[in-house]
Formats: structure tokens, sequence, C-alpha cells
């Protein structure tokens, strides 16, 4: 009986403790490479035409050299980089975990440095700061096809971004037809004109008195309305920023500036809608979602406009709002990019 008894526990000790232990998750290498921009150089901003990008290259790349390899492409947001993609966000681990997990299959992901003199390109393209969006959607995917092995077709070609990368993609997606296969957007800032967005107003007053990028002194909407007004209401050579401001400092006030706000409202994704409805009806998917609780308030009610005028338009797309605010739902395995973002491609992609 205590042979029995002894008998039993061994087993039970050997369902416990597996007799070998689990293989560690297959590691994916990222490339930083550089690329000299034909488009970017000579801008009248002084934006580097030298750009970063950070390429994630799934594990078994180097042992499968016949193998090739849908391509997602990852905007980064304002203030942000590809770097701190990778190194704060754990993006390459995250992406290990993924593929491991059956998420999504093995696949390329590549992230460009779009972050500028003043913290981002809002990937569109400007008189002051160059063509960006050329530079993203069409120079930048060309370079990646060139120097690795993508699946050099459109329907292997995803596009997503985070917050200013994800304006970035509803844009890109729209004004670059048959380009990508599908697109999804986190979080995306100024998806529609709002009085939160535009007028920044603890900003104004720095950026309208500033003469130059010092005198900005750190202040986030200041930074931010200078940016804009680069990307969207450019003229080069103009005051210290080569831009006209949405709001001008006179004696003793600030003056709004109609025609400014209206180039503003002209670039953000639910007025380039109705123009460009062909482009997103090509999409195999199109997807977008936004915390609840996000601290740029603008960003919920925007969507769910945009989400309304596809619906309107019967553009189909899936659109989410969750629990969450801007940043702390997106990374780490029960954020939207394991559980919604990576599936999601995995599903509207051809893979080899």
């Amino acid at each position: 009986m205590r042979f029995f008894l002894s008998f039993l526990l061994l087993i039970g000790l050997f369902c416990r403790f597996p007799t070998a232990a689990q293989a560690p998750t297959a590691k994916g290498r990222v490339v930083v490479t550089y690329l000299d921009s034909k488009l970017l150089r000579g801008n009248p901003g002084g934006e580097s035409p030298r750009r970063r990008v950070s390429v994630y290259l799934p594990a078994g790349y180097e042992a499968n050299p016949a193998r090739r390899y849908p391509v997602l492409y990852y905007l980064h947001g304002f203030t942000w980089s590809d770097s701190l993609l990778f190194h704060a966000d754990g993006l390459g681990e995250l992406l290990d975990q993924a593929i491991a997990d059956g998420q999504i299959r093995p696949l390329i992901v590549v992230a460009p440095n779009e972050q500028t003199l003043y913290q981002g390109s809002f990937y569109t393209n400007s008189a002051t700061n160059g063509p960006w969006a050329d530079f993203t959607a069409r120079e930048l995917v060309s370079f990646i096809d060139k120097n690795y092995r993508t699946l050099a077709r459109p329907a292997s070609r995803g596009l997503a971004g985070h917050s200013m990368g994800g304006n970035g993609t509803l844009r890109l997606a729209m004004l670059y037809p048959g380009n990508y296969a599908a697109a999804y957007a986190l979080s995306p800032g100024f998806v529609a004109p709002h009085p939160e967005w535009m007028a920044a107003r603890p900003g104004q007053a720095v950026a309208s008195r500033a003469k130059s990028r010092a005198e900005l002194r750190q202040n986030f909407d200041a930074v931010r309305l200078v940016a804009c007004a680069r990307a969207f209401s450019p003229v080069p050579g103009r005051g210290a920023f080569g831009a006209d401001l949405p709001q001008s400092f006179g004696p003793d006030s600030l003056a709004h500036r109609d025609a400014v706000l209206a180039q503003w409202a002209a670039a953000s994704p639910l007025a380039l809608l109705p123009g460009h409805l062909a482009s997103l009806r090509r999409l195999r998917g199109l997807a977008f979602d936004w915390g609840e609780q996000d601290q740029f308030r603008h960003i919920p009610p925007s969507c769910r406009t945009f989400s309304t005028e596809l619906a309107a338009y019967r553009i189909p797309h899936s659109a989410e709002g969750y629990e969450g605010n801007h940043g702390n739902g997106i990374m780490g395995r029960t954020g939207r990019m394991y559980q919604k973002l990576l599936p999601f491609f995995n599903q509207h992609l051809q893979f080899e």
C-alpha cells in the first residue's frame, strides 16, 4: 500500500513539473538602417533627409533565404520614434510572442523615424517640412522591397499606427489607393475638426510670440501647434517657423485666423473622406479603436463621428471604443496590438 501511494505521488509530481523544459520563444531581430531620402532632400524647413528605419525580421528570416514575407508598416505617434517603439514599448518582444502564440504568422514590421524638429511630421506633404506622405507611402516602400525579402505586392502590405500615426494611417490609406491591403489606426488623433485639437489654448500665446524653437520652452501645446502649422498650413519662409499659425498675437490680444483653421480642418481624415471613398473600398480591411478615457478629449467623439460617416457611405469597417486612455491599452499581451491589431492583419494580408 505504501508503495502504491508513493507511486501516485511520483505521478503527481511528474504531472506538475514537465520532464522537459518548455522551448523558449523564438526571437526575431530588429535591424536599424538608414534611408537617405531624395524626396526630403533640400526641404525649406531644415528637416534631415537621412531617416532612421527600424525593421523587425521574424525568427527564421536568415535561415530560410528563399522565403518572403508580408510587411506591416507601423507609424509612431507625436514625440515618439521608431527606437522608442522597440526599446520602450517592447514591440519586438511582443511580435515574437504573438507569432509564437499564433496571433499572426511571421511577417516583417517596418517603423520609420518621422520625428522632426517639432516632434512629428504628421505623415503629410508640406511645402515647409517636405513630402512626408510621399516618403512614407512611396520611397520607404520601394526601399524596403529592394533591401528585404518582402512579398512586394499591395495584397501583402499593411499600414497601422498610433495617435499621430493613426491619423497618418487613415490619411495615407485614402491618398494612396491600392498601396495597402488593410489599415488599422490606434487612438488616431485629429480625425475630425475639434476645439481641443485646433485651439490648444494653453500654448497659443507661447507659439504666437515665439521667434525661435528654443522659445517654445518645452510647452507641449505650443510645440504641437507649430508642428501642425508646418504640416497643414505651411508657408516657406513665413515667420520663425515657415507656417501660418491659427492665432496671431496683437498688441493686447490673440486673434483667430479662420482661414488657417479651415486649412487644418480640410486636412483631417473626415474632410478627406468624401473625395476618397473608392480608395477605402479597395481595402480588404479597415479598423480603428480608441480608449474612452483618452486624455486627448477630441479623440473619442472624433472617431465616433468618422465611423458614422463611413457607415453613411457604406464603407465596411470596424470601430470600437474600450476602457483605457491614450496609451495604457496598446502594448502587452492584453493590449490592442496583441489582441486585435495583429490578428486583424493575420486575417487580411496575403502570406506566402
